[in-house]
């Protein structure tokens, strides 16, 4: 089960009313009218985007003729959409789409992960953080702080008692790249190591070493893909690049990089062989 977090809740909210809504037969601007508001409020609620009033959703339930025990779990939902996650604190800062992309990750039951050149962002010590962040020309030094402070809550679904499922699959130009310089980049790696250790059975690195020739992920950048507790959510994509972030559900598209995934993972050494890789490039900086 993944943790709870009010954007996945909007979004299967907004899943089941749409589903609930063909069922009945009705169309977003017939249901609109039943609930007293527009076509476009219908369709930002079904598409998570929007927080639905208790009253509209009682107007909805009955025009769907949702039964009793349903219509209950559609109110639990709602209930839990109106919380507050800790990624709301930034909403000033970053993106909504990297807003949205927190709360699904915090949501989410498993990540699967590639990266090319960089550690992956829920694996990054704090210095590294901060070194690749700090390096950059895009963002005002003022925001620096707050974003490397998401970065390292983000990290809190490691823990407790329902922790993230991760799995990662990096290239070892990663292990090279000096971000921050030697010293930080060989804390890094053994940090890195540390945690495959701490979480043995969640968390999963594989190094796709230099000696591999073409495979699905090579010349792809950083991509996540989640997966979700509950069987009403598609798998989601998420990719970023300096300009824009983006959250994938169109099936085909979400194969492909699946695909891609397990391909990088077939030619990837064995979680122990990446481990001693990782070791050894951290005793020869």
């Amino acid at each position: 089960m993944g943790s709870a977090s009010p954007v996945v809740a909007a979004w299967e909210l907004g899943v089941r009313l749409r589903e609930r809504r063909d069922l009945a037969g009705l169309t977003s601007t017939r249901a609109a009218k039943h609930a007293r508001c527009t076509q476009g409020y219908i369709s930002d609620v079904e598409r998570g985007n929007t927080r639905i009033g208790s009253e509209k959703l009682e107007l909805l339930l009955k025009a769907y003729q949702v039964d009793p025990e349903e219509a209950d779990e559609l109110r639990a939902l709602r209930e839990e959409v109106n919380r507050r996650g800790w990624w709301q604190e930034y909403s000033g800062i970053l993106d909504p789409t990297v807003l949205r992309m927190f709360g699904l990750e915090h949501g989410a039951e498993t990540v699967r992960a590639h990266e090319s050149l960089l550690i992956y962002g829920l694996l990054q010590t704090e210095e590294y953080a901060h070194a690749l962040g700090g390096g950059s020309a895009i963002f005002r030094s003022a925001d620096m702080r707050p974003r490397m402070a998401a970065r390292m809550l983000r990290q809190q679904r490691l823990d407790g008692d329902d922790p993230l499922r991760l799995s990662v699959v990096m290239s070892e130009g990663a292990l090279h790249q000096e971000v921050g310089g030697r010293a930080v980049l060989g804390r890094q790696l053994r940090h890195l190591v540390e945690m495959v250790e701490r979480h043995p059975d969640t968390v999963d690195v594989r190094v796709v070493p230099f000696s591999i020739g073409r495979f699905g992920t090579l010349g792809v950048g950083t991509f996540h893909l989640f997966e979700f507790p509950s069987p009403r959510l598609p798998p989601l994509l998420y990719q970023e690049s300096v300009s824009y972030a983006e959250l994938i559900d169109r099936p085909p598209v979400v194969r492909d990089y699946a695909v891609a995934f397990e391909d990088g993972q077939r030619v990837a050494l064995s979680a122990e062989d990446s481990r001693a890789v990782i070791r050894r490039t951290e005793k020869e900086l």
